[in-house]
This record gives structure tokens, C-alpha cells and sequence, in this order.
């Protein structure tokens, strides 16, 4: 008889170590995460942090971590599946957030299915559902696009097709920067998109100092914040519902 495999839980984080932080993870997926001994993330050392905030009952001597980090993102190794393959769960952790979703973890995924594991996702924070639901803007039809070209002009580009295609299509645009980025995205966005365009910012979610608003972006020009900072935002074009 054949015994049988583990299965890959994908577990979400906080958002932040600050505010909410580890208030945003429910019991359900606590008591998951404080009995796996086997974690892929991006990095060890977030992981383990996040396992400390979240579980601190979990003696972390006993839990390994393999690395999910820029040197495996197409290299996934079989020894991470191999406590899967004799009936242990394992999980996979992203940086923040939710594993598989602007994370590299996807490939994980599809090897684990290859492999016949079954793969299920845990309740947690996921920013980018969090920024829609207080946008106003359409929530029955969504994009995220990822992040965008680094530099002009391509991140013009990029603006205005996201623009013509939220407009055309009712669809709202989601995508991300990377935090040292944010405001020169920020004021390209209000320099190149039309007056009537609405665009959302949603700013350090979770944390004491996040916020959210959508706008114009002439309503920006005229009276928005002058810098968003070094912190995770998600940014939205759209058509407001109200």
C-alpha cells in the first residue's frame, strides 16, 4: 500500500512586524505553521523571524528552512519535497503577504503538483485585496500587473496603457514598486495620466502609519501627500464606482 504524501501548505504572513503585524493570522493557520518542520521561503532569516512573532512556542532548531532566494527561482531542488513524499506537511512562506502571489513562489507550486502533493492555501493577509476593497473602484473585475518598467520611458508607457485599459474595460489595474521607487512613480503617474484618471495609493497596510485614498489625479496634483516613502504601496488605476 502506498503510503501517503504530505501536503504544501502556503502560508501568508504579516504585512508589517509593526500595528496588526502577527494579529492579522488567525488560530487556524497558527496551529498549522507551529507543526511544520520543513519551510521553503525566500529568505531563512525572515522566515524564522516570522515563525518566532507568529508561533513563539516553535522550538526553531528543529524547523529547517530551505531558500527560495534569486539563485533557486528557477532551480527548485527535490530535498525540499523529500519530508512531503514520506507524509510530512511542509509550507512555503513569501516575504510578506501571500506566498505565489508577486512572489517567486509558483514554481514551488507546480513542482509540488508534479510531484502529486496536495497543496492548499492558509487564511492570512494579502495587500493587494486589502488596497481594492477600500479603492472604491471596481472589484468585480481586477488586474495586478506586477511591477512595472524601472525607467523612462517604458514606465510611461506602461501608465498609459494601464490608463486606456482601466477606462475601456471598467477593469481596475493594480500594480507595485519597489519601496526606493515609489515616488518617482508617483509623480511620473500624476505627470503623464489624465486629470480625470482615478488612482488609488494604498501605503504601508496594517501598520499605525498606513493609509488609503483614491482620487483624481487631479485631485493629487492639488492637495496629495509630497512623498510616499521607503514602504510597501500598492497603487491603482480605475474607475470609480461611486
Amino acid at each position: 500500500m502506498t503510503k501517503p504524501t504530505g501536503t504544501l501548505y502556503l502560508i501568508p504572513v504579516p504585512l508589517t512586524e509593526e500595528g496588526t503585524g502577527a494579529g492579522t493570522i488567525p488560530e487556524d493557520t497558527r496551529a498549522i505553521i507551529s507543526r511544520l518542520k520543513v519551510i521553503i521561503a525566500e529568505r531563512a532569516r525572515t522566515a524564522r523571524r516570522w515563525i518566532r512573532t507568529i508561533c513563539p512556542e516553535v522550538d526553531l532548531d528543529q524547523v529547517e528552512v530551505f531558500e527560495l532566494d534569486k539563485h533557486h527561482r528557477h532551480r527548485i531542488e527535490n530535498e525540499w519535497f523529500e519530508a512531503a513524499l514520506a507524509g510530512e506537511d511542509i509550507g512555503m512562506m513569501s516575504e510578506a503577504g501571500s506566498p505565489g502571489v508577486a512572489d517567486p513562489g509558483a514554481r514551488v507550486v507546480c513542482r509540488a503538483r508534479d510531484l502529486g502533493l496536495k497543496v492548499q492555501s492558509l487564511v492570512g493577509p494579502s495587500s493587494l485585496l486589502l488596497a481594492l476593497m477600500a479603492s472604491g473602484m471596481n472589484g468585480q473585475s481586477f488586474a495586478f500587473q506586477g511591477y512595472l518598467a524601472p525607467r523612462r520611458p517604458a514606465v510611461i508607457e506602461d501608465l498609459k496603457r494601464l490608463e486606456k485599459l482601466a477606462k475601456s474595460t471598467k477593469q481596475t489595474q493594480l500594480f507595485m514598486e519597489t519601496p526606493y521607487r515609489n515616488d518617482a512613480l508617483f509623480t511620473t503617474a500624476l505627470e503623464v495620466l489624465e486629470p480625470d484618471t482615478w488612482l488609488g495609493l494604498a501605503v504601508n497596510l496594517t501598520s499605525p502609519d498606513g493609509w488609503q485614498d483614491t482620487r483624481t489625479v487631479k485631485g493629487w496634483s492639488k492637495g496629495g501627500p509630497t512623498v510616499l516613502g521607503k514602504v510597501p504601496v500598492v497603487f491603482m488605476i480605475g474607475v470609480r464606482i461611486g
